[in-house]
């Protein structure tokens, strides 16, 4: 009987999410499964394409003429039931097409472009092997050039578990193999060889000892035993031709942890607060209950032992759990933590660690050899099965949203993986977000609230410094006389200072004094940022470059003056304010090289530092006892933004920021400098009232319209000229408008805050509405359609829920 499948196929130029009917051709039958990668001829069938099987079935109710499918990407399938339909979800939730939500799902080390091999990891038959790997452990898989036959004897032997695959990714992400030596003979025939031996082969009289205290079949890395007993690769080398032992490639996992001394920690004591939120989660992941969770603890409450003691209960009842971190920033420390309790059931994923790293890390999920993942945003794709809890720190942080097609956010996806396995979902934050804060309020999740310090201690006291006043005493400094004050006293004690400023480079923009003129960037509607370290002009849109203007360009005065602050600047301001200090700047520029997040945060962990300086990444998660005094040089910066979270960005910053000062023992003082230091969200953070704060911006949002009263829709459009990407959004609107009522809000067309990019133009629409029953599926509609522009350069993006609408 013949058999047909289903497949997602990937056509960049038209995409659909229509699922193309493909025969199974005889020689694969009953080998193809749900999941696999294909190859298959497309369009007039000189074209191949990959593509995705999502279905199998015997009787084809096509009429037209079913082409075969060509070949096999994978001997296995790569993605899994529970994925597959995570991937059509994501498409219909983000207005994405299923093909690229499939490709999001897998790991990125199978996204890249890679070679691959099948590996013997079971012994088979000596005329099998012969013929299919020509007496070698491994073969390079190239499924268009290879025989069906072939290929099928692959597939069975992978099914069997006999071979597997190996993706090489840029000569990085390949298996790394490990050569070891292994001892072919008895102990008494290593006696007879000893005896036979000149007294003077002294190697030879090491090597054989050793081989002889070893244990039949034992693998010891040909490295260690050089190390260990003495002896050169060419005595190994010989005994090898000797037959006395056989050199055999091993696999060896990449552990991105491994020079780093992490020692094992025991459960600590619960607060009657932490008792009561780890006993009704425990409880959730007892009775296998799809339950959410907001734990609201201020900071340094202890939310962190609360998440390690119910992954603890999940690993007790044989289950697996996912933690989500928010940036790479954050994850040194709390990997620390995870580790240090569980060790080598901990897997970590996140950008920070190479292609080689991550792929380890991966298999070793998917292996079952780990039972904890900890990473950022895209590990919420790991394929853990029989999950027992999943937690979400910080959960308020944007980052958590992706900014790419498909658009999803990590949170959403949490709560769909929490159905399917039924478990519990902790979302944890001091600042939670409006929407998550105001669910708990009606019982949608259930509130958790952890009010005190774990150390008894009040929360720091936060001083405001009115920089208006300030500038008129110390004109354009960055630091107003208090602050400079409490560092010294600082310094003086040996506790240690934490900056934050909220932008890196040396300064804002360069401009001439005379004519006024500020240096642009060619590409983007923005000035061009100096950067000391390089000593270029960065646009940090495009990425373009250009080195240091010494006349105006515009009028060819030599009066060209840096203005505004970023972190290098302030780096040399510290510089000669405190000559004795030592200064660590974190912020973009300086944690660009693998592990270089780690490594800062390790000097100043070490009291190597007495300042730490940084952008808004060292404002969360950090814990460090030493620290008593935080410094904000800028608390306005994220007000003066013209987007509607923008206070609610301010308070968390600074409330999570403050919250770095006297996390131990010693006291903790804040100093925030500002413009506006009458502004609810700074005045609430002053005083960390999160609750008021909450009730103001409730109020604020429901006056105008605002999540999470009503839901958003945000459609851009890019074009290589500006009218393009207006008619685009006039266009659009038009056609949204017949199946909208008059209770929604549509805002624009009109250009987006930086209206050009790269030398792209955008305009955006807003919709904001509380039920459109027609609204997602004309929206799908237009996601189709625009399809045919995207070859001329226009492109649309919809964005469900955006963090924000610059």
């Amino acid at each position: 009987m013949s058999q047909y499948a289903k497949i997602i196929v990937d056509v960049p130029t038209m995409q659909t999410d229509q699922p193309y009917t493909y025969s199974i051709p005889a020689v694969l039958t009953n080998q193809i499964e749900i999941g696999m990668r294909v190859i298959v001829p497309f369009g007039n069938g000189k074209r191949l394409v990959q593509g995705f099987v999502i279905d199998l079935f015997d009787k084809n109710e096509f009429d037209g003429r079913v082409k075969d499918i060509q070949s096999v990407v994978d001997l296995r399938p790569v993605v899994n039931t529970e994925l597959l339909d995570l991937s059509e979800w994501i498409a219909n939730e983000t207005f994405s097409f299923r093909i690229t939500a499939l490709q999001m799902v897998l790991p990125s080390v199978m996204r890249a472009t890679y070679k691959k091999r099948v590996r013997l990891i079971d012994e088979i038959d000596e005329n099998l092997q012969d013929k299919l790997f020509q007496g070698q452990d491994s073969i390079d898989f190239d499924p268009e050039h290879m025989d069906a036959q072939i290929i099928k004897e692959l597939l069975q032997l992978t099914k069997a578990e006999k071979a597997e695959m190996i993706y090489e990714v840029g000569n990085k992400a390949k298996v790394k193999m490990q050569l070891s030596i292994q001892p072919k003979l008895g102990f008494e025939v290593y006696e007879n060889i000893r005896s036979g031996l000149r007294k003077n082969a002294k190697q030879q009289h090491l090597l054989v000892d050793y081989l002889q205290s070893l244990t039949e079949n034992s693998l010891i890395p040909q490295k260690q035993v050089v190390e260990e007993v003495g002896v050169t690769p060419a005595t190994i080398t010989a005994g090898a031709k000797n037959g006395w032992l056989e050199k055999v490639e091993t696999e060896v996992y990449r552990d991105p942890y491994k020079d780093t001394i992490i020692e094992p920690t025991d459960m600590q004591e619960l607060t009657s607060d932490q008792e009561v939120a780890v006993l009704a989660v425990d409880e959730a992941i007892k009775s296998g209950t799809n339950k959410t969770f907001l734990l609201q603890g201020v900071t340094g409450s202890g939310k962190t032992e609360v998440y390690l003691q119910t992954i603890a209960k999940a690993l007790e009842l044989r289950k697996t759990a996912l933690m989500l971190v928010p940036e790479i920033a954050l994850t040194p420390q709390m990997v620390k933590r995870v580790k240090s309790r569980f060790g080598d059931l901990v897997a970590v994923l996140h950008s920070g660690l190479s292609d080689g790293e991550r792929y380890d890390e991966w298999r070793r999920i998917e292996r079952k050899e780990a039972q904890v993942v900890v990473g950022a945003r895209s590990a919420v794709f790991a394929p853990l099965d029989n999950i027992g809890v999943i937690i979400v720190d910080e959960e308020h942080e944007a980052s958590y949203k992706q900014d790419e097609t498909p658009r999803y956010h990590a949170r959403d996806v949490v709560l769909w993986r929490s159905k399917r396995h039924q478990c519990p979902v902790i979302l944890g934050s001091a600042t939670p977000s409006l929407e998550s804060r105001a669910r708990a309020q009606k019982g949608v999740y259930e509130w958790l609230q952890l009010p005190h310090r774990i150390n008894g201690h009040p929360m720091p006291e936060v001083t405001l410094i009115d920089m208006r006043e300030e500038m008129k005493k110390t004109g354009e400094s960055n630091f107003s006389e208090p602050l400079r004050h409490e560092i010294t006293k600082r310094l003086e004690k040996k506790e240690q200072t934490v900056l934050m400023l909220n932008r890196r480079g040396f300064s804002s923009f360069v401009m001439c004094r005379d004519c006024g003129f500020v240096l642009p960037c060619p590409n983007c509607d923005t000035s061009l940022t100096l950067h000391m370290d390089t000593h270029t002009m960065k646009c940090h849109y495009c990425g373009h470059e250009e080195g240091i203007p010494k006349t105006c360009p515009n009028c060819h005065s030599r009066k060209i003056r840096y203005y505004g602050t970023g972190t290098q600047k302030v780096e040399e301001e510290l510089k000669t304010l405190y000559p004795e200090a030592k200064i660590l700047r974190m912020d973009v520029d300086t944690t660009r090289k693998k592990g270089a997040h780690e490594k800062l945060l390790a000097k100043f962990g070490a009291k190597e530092a007495d300042i730490l300086l940084g952008t808004q990444m060292i404002a969360k998660g950090l814990d460090f006892p030493d620290v008593t005094l935080v410094g904000v040089l800028n608390a306005d910066t994220a007000l003066s933004l013209p987007d509607f979270r923008s206070s609610e960005r301010t308070f968390q910053l600074l409330t999570q920021v403050s919250g770095r000062a006297g996390r131990a023992e010693k006291e903790g003082h804040v100093i925030i400098q500002t413009f506006n230091p009458d502004h609810y969200a700074i005045q609430y953070a002053k005083h960390h009232d999160y609750e008021s704060f909450y009730k103001k911006e409730m109020s604020v949002r429901h006056m105008e319209n605002y999540p999470p009263y009503y839901y958003t829709i945000q459609l851009t459009a890019s074009y290589t000229d500006e009218a393009g990407a207006a008619k685009k959004m006039l266009e659009a609107v038009q056609f949204l408008k017949p199946v909208l009522s008059k209770n929604a809000i549509i805002l624009g067309p009109t250009p987006k805050s930086i209206m050009r990019v790269n030398n792209r133009f955008y305009y955006q629409v807003v919709i904001k509405y509380k039920s459109e029953g027609q609204l997602k599926e004309r929206l799908r509609e237009l996601m189709t359609k625009s399809q045919a522009e995207v070859r001329k350069g226009l492109k649309l993006t919809i964005d469900s829920e955006p963090v924000n609408f610059i």
